[in-house]
């Protein structure tokens, strides 16, 4: 058997759970019932859930070493893909009136695309991007070159 190519479920090691979930939730991310206040907090997306745990209670529960310097580059970055240049923009300005640092503002890219990434209180990073490579499905998820089911 090999390990089914699906991300399922994304959880982020936060600070403080019940203060991420309220920013995720002014994102516009809807909260699941399935969450536990203060304790964990899954949101769907049109993809795979997005998970809020606390930090020390992940890294405890993978059996990961110690934790790295609080706000250092986590070697990890998520990503929103958009229609297009405007959305980009307009996804920056409501990470920004969510509470989320812009650490590098919306612009042009070197693959013809646009982009621009926020951090949110944790300091994971998310970029938010327009790639007219990459056609956006019926399920918001980008459409890769190549076979691809909707």
């Amino acid at each position: 058997m090999s390990v089914p190519a699906v991300i399922s479920l994304v959880t982020l090691g936060v600070e403080d759970v019940r203060a991420s979930t309220a920013f995720y939730e002014a994102l516009g991310f809807e909260l699941s019932p399935a969450s536990v206040a203060g304790e964990v907090s899954f949101f769907r997306t049109a993809g795979g859930l997005l998970g809020l745990y606390g930090e020390d209670e992940l890294r405890r529960d993978a059996n990961a070493g110690p934790a790295g310097p609080a706000g250092g580059f986590r070697g990890v970055t998520l990503a929103i893909n958009v229609a297009d240049p405007a959305a980009v923009d307009a996804a920056l300005a409501a990470a920004r009136g969510a509470g989320a640092a812009i650490v590098k503002p919306a612009q042009a890219t070197e693959w013809g695309g646009y982009h621009g990434y926020f951090a949110d209180p944790d300091a994971h990073l998310w970029e938010v991007a327009h790639n007219p490579g990459w056609p956006l499905g019926a399920n918001s998820l980008p459409q890769l070159p190549g076979r691809h089911t909707e």
